[in-house]
């Protein structure tokens, strides 16, 4: 949208930075469809490995119920009191249920033989050398 586009007169002048920011985030968006689209959704999930399709099915899913949202404001609808809501409080269970899972798989996996040695070699073990020393070092003689 050029200034030569736009009417000022139309809208009040504090809302033109917003409207400007909204065609730019629509302009994204709009790129981000065209180039999802490009690829049908069957080569993409064949590619991908099971937890990677489930968060893409989920971030679409959430994607589309968030548009549906902003289209029911845009209507004059609040969404707040609209099914949207607990669908989207719904899809956000499953991506956290998700992130726990991508998470427990990046955690470290505890090496339970490396784990035994440490042990094993931190614990002291009473031999034949360390019978006759004491754990208590000798008193030195003070200095007058």
């Amino acid at each position: 949208m050029s200034e030569d586009d736009i009417n000022t007169e139309e809208y009040p002048t504090e809302i033109h930075d917003y409207l400007a920011a909204f065609e730019k985030s629509l302009a994204s968006v709009d790129e981000m469809l065209k180039t999802m689209m490009s690829v049908s959704r069957n080569e993409l999930l064949q590619t991908l490995e099971p937890l990677e399709q489930a968060k893409m099915d989920l971030v679409s899913v959430y994607t589309l119920n968030s548009m549906f949202w902003v289209y029911l404001a845009t209507q004059g609808i609040n969404p707040k009191e609209h099914p949207v809501k607990k669908e989207l409080e719904r899809i956000r269970t499953y991506m956290n249920k998700v992130k726990e899972i991508a998470d427990k798989k990046k955690a470290s996996k505890l090496d339970k033989g490396a784990a035994s040695r440490f042990v094993r070699n931190a614990l002291w073990e009473p031999n034949a050398e360390n019978e006759n020393t004491s754990k208590t070092p000798a008193k030195g003689k003070k200095r007058k």
